[in-house]
């Protein structure tokens, strides 16, 4: 499902931010016994509207963190943002993870579980009610809020896709 509205960013003149959802840890039973690897997703963004994420994958934690940093810093993307909230409601779905959120009044904060927050937070979304529903697998929960978040259209976008003035958007 590629989306056309979705704008890559550059990262060198951003100043990153990045967050832990999870850590796996990865069992091999070899001939000479069990080997241990860590597989870590990582959300970065500037909490101003860029996020990203990422999947490292290393023999110790911390190197399987730096790798999905260093991988999400590579898929960032720019999400519209009204007021630090969302536009408009959004759902999106990846594998077996439904999730579903809408626009919350200034002061309601982040109504949102715990890997759909760390989303939203490194977006830089302050008001939102979200709901997962499915699947709580932490990979597909972000795959799935990143798609929503791609997926948001501000007015001036709308406007241009019409083809008509920005204050008939809202007027018909």
């Amino acid at each position: 499902m590629a989306n056309m509205n979705v704008k890559k960013v550059k990262t060198a003149e951003l100043e990153l931010k990045d967050r832990l959802v999870a850590i796996n840890r990865v069992v091999k039973v070899t001939k000479g016994g069990r080997h241990f690897s860590f597989a870590a997703i990582v959300v970065v963004g500037d909490e101003k509207g860029v996020v990203g994420y990422g999947l490292g994958k290393a023999n110790e934690v911390t190197t399987a963190i730096s790798k999905g940093v260093e991988d999400a810093k590579k898929n960032l993307i720019k999400i519209p943002l009204i007021k630090e909230t969302i536009p408009h409601e959004q759902s999106a779905s990846y594998g077996g993870a439904r999730v579903f959120m809408k626009p919350a009044a200034p002061g309601s904060g982040v109504k949102a579980g715990g890997a759909m927050r760390a989303v939203f937070e490194s977006v830089g979304i302050h008001d939102v009610l979200a709901k997962s529903k499915g699947s709580s697998n932490p990979h597909n929960l972000v795959k799935a809020t990143i798609t929503a978040l791609s997926e948001m259209r501000d007015a001036y976008t709308v406007a241009g896709l019409r083809g008509i003035q920005m204050n008939r958007v809202f007027n018909g």
